[in-house]
């Protein structure tokens, strides 16, 4: 599966602060289903979606 990336946050954030759940959270509230990964070569936590491939055979 593929996925698109909506947004980077570093993950040196402050302490008790989440912002990448908050907006996949926000984006979830939206109807997408939104989640948050880690990308652990930029040390950034990333908000994607699932990205559907038209050819693919349900």
């Amino acid at each position: 599966m593929r996925r698109t990336v909506l947004e980077r946050f570093p993950a040196g954030g402050p302490r008790g602060s989440w912002p990448a759940e908050e907006f996949a959270c926000a984006r979830r509230d939206e109807g997408l289903a939104a989640e948050v990964v880690m990308d652990l070569e930029s040390d950034a936590f990333l908000v994607v979606v699932p990205q559907h491939n038209a050819d693919a055979v349900t």
